[in-house]
């Protein structure tokens, strides 16, 4: 049996998903320090390179408990960081996951990065790790977030109101969605076929 908390790298055409480490803090920062979409997640406002190493030194910590298991996406044609992504609230025991903690710089998308990155960590979380679920989140005010999951085939499965207090004092409510293990055959097939229009 594959041990969760293994560090791998996910390789596909367009996107490299390596383990995280504090060697992506200077990439990271460049493309993601003072972009607006912090604002909707749990981590307070990223703004420099030393808040960036704070919040790698974070997914870190949470790699250590065993709960998440965090990654750099590298953008192959270019060589360049284009964000991170990670799994997160892993369940062995009720074999599930969240993908989440997502997040690119504004080159990088709507492009075939996030299509591919879901795609390798979906098949990954199927294939090897044999997950009967696997769960996506957004803050309900992301709607290019929400159109994001929705775009990949996961199912809407409702709101839970008044989730989160965000660092601002803003109180989240959060739309939850989920893959299943008898979807994935699909979802694969249709992430397949985006990822093929965008050759």
């Amino acid at each position: 049996m594959t041990d969760w908390n293994t560090p791998i790298t996910l390789t596909g055409s367009h996107v490299r998903l390596e383990p995280l480490s504090e060697a992506h803090v200077s990439g990271l920062a460049e493309i993601g320090a003072g972009r607006d979409f912090w604002r909707f997640m749990v981590y307070g406002d990223i703004k420099t390179e030393e808040d960036m190493r704070g919040w790698t030194l974070e997914m870190l910590r949470r790699a250590k408990q065993g709960t998440d298991l965090p990654f750099a996406v590298i953008h192959l044609p270019s060589g360049r960081t284009a964000g991170a992504t990670r799994y997160m609230n892993m369940t062995p025991k009720d074999r599930g996951l969240e993908i989440g903690g997502t997040w690119y710089g504004t080159e990088f998308q709507r492009t075939a990065v996030n299509t591919e990155c879901k795609y390798l960590l979906l098949t990954y979380a199927f294939e090897t790790l044999r997950v009967i679920r696997v769960q996506f989140k957004a803050d309900l005010l992301n709607e290019r977030s929400q159109r994001a999951i929705e775009r990949i085939g996961a199912k809407k499965e409702g709101t839970l109101r008044n989730h989160m207090i965000l660092p601002d004092g803003r109180i989240r409510d959060s739309v939850f969605y989920s893959i299943i293990a008898s979807e994935w055959a699909e979802v694969k097939k249709n992430l397949e076929a985006l990822l093929a229009s965008r050759r």
